[in-house]
């Protein structure tokens, strides 16, 4: 079974103070620092460069978990890996040859993840399941934070885990969007085992305590599972 792991999302985050909230999540116990990098076009929002990911990466020992939002994502591999990403991951509908992106990924030392729509089939990726180090669910449409959770995806979920216990046990499965407090645990019994939250911590009163829920959800469930 994979370690579950938290990924605290800094979209959230008051963008004039991403340092204190990169620093903060990192010292309530935080295992992965989630960026979405967002170019305007592949999704209408735009977000952080190449630029402000390095500056983060500076101040923080937790990997950085990039999710490459964008339109022709091979350009944007390697000035993020070159910045300090250590997790890249790059939506099956925004390339035509995803194996050789995977690879690029990898080739810059990079864990390589592939991520997937709500409306974009499972099918879609199963030729690919055997090379990646994980997969990326969006729980909601990519674009901005603090949408609610498409109950739909549980399914999808259970249904991902199965396919990757066949073909890529160590595979994580990382999910998107909408997860709280309330529902995360039931998310990480369907198989979810890298959990990204912007909104439930960052909109928290208190973001480090809700790290802390979070990591106490986590260690529960894994004591369930082992």
């Amino acid at each position: 079974m994979n370690k579950i792991l938290l990924a605290p999302s800094v979209l959230s985050a008051d963008f004039a103070r991403l340092g204190e909230a990169v620093k903060l999540a990192e010292s309530a116990g935080a295992d992965l620092i989630h960026l979405d990098i967002m170019d305007g076009h592949f999704v209408p929002n735009l977000t952080f460069g190449p630029g402000l990911t390095a500056a983060l990466k500076k101040i923080t020992s937790l990997p950085l978990d990039v999710h490459l939002m964008v339109e022709n994502p091979a350009r944007f591999v390697q000035p993020f890996a070159e910045a300090g990403a250590e997790w890249i991951s790059v939506h099956v509908e925004a390339t035509a040859h995803l194996n050789r992106l995977t690879a690029m990924i990898k080739e810059f030392g990079c864990r390589a993840g592939v991520v997937l729509n709500p409306a974009t089939p499972l099918v879609s990726i199963e030729e690919i399941m055997g090379d990646i180090d994980f997969v990326l669910l969006m729980s909601v449409n990519p674009g901005w934070g603090g949408q609610d959770f498409i109950p739909s995806i549980r399914k999808k979920i259970r249904k991902l885990r199965s396919q990757l216990d066949d073909v890529n046990p160590s595979a994580h499965i990382e999910v998107d969007g909408g997860i709280k407090l309330d529902n995360a645990r039931e998310l990480m019994e369907d198989g979810m085992s890298v959990v990204v939250a912007g909104s439930a911590i960052f909109n928290a009163p208190d973001p480090a305590a809700a790290v802390a829920e979070f990591k106490k959800i986590i260690s529960l469930v894994q004591k369930e599972k082992a």
